[in-house]
Parts: C-alpha cells; structure tokens; sequence
C-alpha cells in the first residue's frame, strides 16, 4: 500500500521505463487481470510524431461542447504528473492518483513474480490506471499513443475512430529508420473497419496507411482528398481557414494556435468529431464547433508567456517540428529580429535541428542545457557549436536561467524571443516564467 502521492509516483516512476517486445501480450494479461476495464471504454486513438496533443486538446473541447464528460490521455506532462489522465481538461486528483496505485499495486507484483517477461513498464501501468479512471467517469476518451502505435501499450482497445496526424523522423531505434517502417508503426493502430483520419503524410507513409486501412476494409479519410482545408491569410494571433469534408462545409473558421500545421491538426480533430457524432447519430452544430475550435489551447505549443518583449515557448522536440516551426517563424515573423534558446536531448537529430533552424535569415540561436529526465542524456552544446564556427549567430550559455536573461538584455520590443526544444526543457521555462 502506498500513503502519498510522493510514494505513488516512485512507485511509477521506479519501475522499468521500457522492454522491447513485439506483441503486447504482458499489457493484455495486466487488464485481463484488472477485469479489462479498457473494453468499457467508448475511445478516439490519436497516433502521429507530432501534433497528437494539439488534435487531443481540439477533440476535447469539441467533444466537451456537445455536452460529453471527455477523458485525454496524453504524453509528456508539461506541469505536473497527473495532467497525463485528465477529465474534461481537469488532471486527475492527487488522492485518485494513490488510490489507482494501490488498485493495481497486488497485479504489478503478482506478474512480477509469475510473467515469464516480467511485470509491466512504466508506461503500461499508467496506462492500465488511465482505463481504470475512465471507465466510470467518461462519456469519451481521446487516447493519444504513447511511442510508435502497432506495439504501443495504449494498442489494446477498439476505438470509435484512429487518428494519425503525421508521420516524420522521430524514436528510429524503436519504429526504424525508413518513413514506410515508422508508418507501418503508426498505422497499427488501425483496426477492423473502425474509420481513419489521416493528416498530411508523405507518400510513402501515406501509401503503407492506405494499404493498412484497406486490409482491415476501414474507410480512410485523408487531409488534401476526402478532407480539404483552404487557409486564409491572416495577422494577429490567430489562423483562419475553411474546411469541408463530405456535405459538411465550414467557412472562416479561427483558431488561435499559430501555424499551418495547427490548422491541419484542427482539421484532423474535426473530421475525427464528425465520424464520432454519425456513429452515435448525433448532429453537427456549426456554431458550436466554430466557438469550440477557437478558444481551444495547448501548453507548450507555439504558447506565448509573455507580449511585451514577445516571449514564447514551442516543445518542438524533433526534427519534423522544428520544419514547421522554421516555416511558421518565416511566414509570419519575416520583419522580426528573432532569438532562440534551444536546448534538445542527445538522442534527437539535433544537429539538423539546427541546420533548419539557421535557414530564418533574421536569426540568433544561443545554445543551452537543462537537466533532462532521470538518466537520459541533453546534448552538449558545446559540441554542438562547434559544429558551426563560421556561424557568428550560433552563441553556448549554459546556464539556460542566466541565457533567458541576456537575450531580454539583448533584444528591443519589436523583437521575438522564443524558447524551443525538449518539452521537459520547455516544461522548466514555463514553470520559471509562471511562478509567483
């Protein structure tokens, strides 16, 4: 039994973070022996290498505004632990969160000591506590993948609609180093004629989605042919588009995440609402979803801490995130000085990271460091700029407290600020800019 919450999350965070295994056997045994709480669950499955926690934040609050209690299951946390396992964006209590430790605590130790592979990871658990928690309380869960999808210990349940809202490089010693090998991946979580929403892919990724979607006979909707989006230009801090798929058409629609690839995200979480409501031959409010998609946010993304000097932080933690964001940083931030902090962990392609990122022509990089989670590494930025010496732009500070500092010394009020990288780096910079 465990007293606090402090002994809850070392019960989690103590156990193994990750085996390799190709079946989800352990993770089926592990709900099988908590009553398989997961097959009570009415669910939408989010998968993608970036913009799963975008589309689950827009799903739940157009889910929320027809009147659903909504669950989300997401990954990282950005402030604190139990934001993983929300209710209608409300993390889950501290005394809960105990309460599931103990609730699964006697099946840990009991396929501990009688599993053949040992008893479940980190993940699995939170994951098994997450069907628990929802399977009383929500209406609906929006469950985004953990890593990959086919092999993901969230891959156990049948969802109302699959998700898959890109595919890029990302975690290539775990779903593999070709774009058809991640798709294939991603596209596991694909089941038996359950509808497909699919987001911008390359082709080759988009073409191992077809064939996975055409195997299991699952209608397949992707972004730019069954689902198509016309952006319109826009300034302030919002995008506006028009969106339509099949006899729905929505005309002038905002959000207020900036960047094409938010459009594309809402856009998935749209079609994906939409192929919710038909199937429980409800209706499709127009207003309703135009209010919906417009105060929807997401911690962390493109989010800005402050207006005067701009200061914004964006957890674009791999390289295909930091493609969009060097395009949004061009498109919309072409008469800005800008400075970036960057501080990446050591097993991301970071030096093309910013080789991208040094394309924005108005730039200033200073390169950091943090403290990354428990034993994984943050990539030295030492080694790093000395990859460019030529580059009179690209500067080390260290300390990422003391780099904050300079560049508000450095920069005007015309001036862009913003702060990229890992998300557990991100989740630093926020805490130290929100805190009292």
């Amino acid at each position: 039994m465990v007293e606090s919450y402090d002994e809850a999350l070392n019960f989690i965070h103590g156990r193994t973070k990750f085996k390799k295994s190709k079946h989800l056997n352990r993770m089926q045994k592990f709900l099988e022996l908590l009553g398989d709480p997961q097959r009570e669950i009415s669910a939408i499955h989010v998968a993608g290498t970036n913009g799963k926690g975008s589309t689950v934040a827009y799903l739940r609050d157009l889910l929320m505004a027809q009147g659903y209690t909504v669950g989300t299951f997401t990954s990282p946390f950005l402030v604190r632990f139990n934001e993983r396992i929300s209710v209608d964006g409300k993390p889950i209590s501290d005394s809960e969160l105990v309460k599931l430790v103990n609730r699964v605590q006697p099946t840990v130790a009991d396929l501990d000591a009688n599993y053949p592979e040992g008893g479940p990871t980190e993940f699995e658990i939170i994951t098994a506590m997450m069907f628990l928690y929802f399977k009383t309380r929500v209406d609906v869960a929006v469950v985004e993948v953990g890593i990959g999808g086919l092999l993901d210990s969230t891959n156990v349940f049948t969802p109302a609609v699959s998700v898959i809202t890109t595919i890029g490089f990302d975690h290539m010693k775990i779903l593999g180093n070709t774009l058809p090998e991640i798709a294939a991946q991603k596209a596991g979580i694909i089941k038996l004629a359950v509808p497909v929403v699919a987001g911008r892919l390359p082709d080759s990724a988009m073409q191992v989605v077809e064939r996975t979607a055409d195997s299991n006979q699952s209608a397949l909707y992707r972004l730019g042919h069954e689902v198509t989006t016309r952006i319109k230009s826009e300034t302030g801090w919002q995008e506006k588009f028009d969106y339509q798929f099949n006899d729905q058409l929505f005309k002038g629609l905002k959000i207020s995440m900036l960047g094409d690839y938010q459009v594309d995200n809402a856009s998935c979480a749209l079609t994906a609402f939409i192929l919710y409501q038909k199937q429980h031959h409800q209706k499709v409010n127009q207003s309703e979803v135009a209010r919906s998609l417009a105060k929807t946010t997401w911690a962390g993304r493109f989010e800005p801490l402050n207006q005067d000097p701009l200061i914004v932080i964006d957890g674009a933690h791999n390289e295909p995130a930091i493609e969009e964001l060097t395009a949004l940083l061009k498109q919309r931030f072409s008469d800005n000085e800008i400075y970036i902090l960057f501080g990446v962990l050591a097993d991301k392609q970071h030096d093309k990271m910013l080789s991208t990122l040094r394309t924005v022509p108005n730039l200033h990089v200073i390169l950091t460091t943090f403290q990354g989670p428990g034993t994984r590494a943050v990539t030295d930025p030492k080694e790093l700029a000395n990859q460019y010496q030529d580059d009179q732009r690209i500067e080390v500070i260290d300390n990422w407290q003391l780099a904050i500092g300079t560049v508000l010394q450095r920069m005007s009020a015309e001036d862009l600020f913003l702060i990229t990288g890992s998300l557990y780096f991100i989740s630093d910079v926020r805490a130290f800019f929100k805190e009292p």
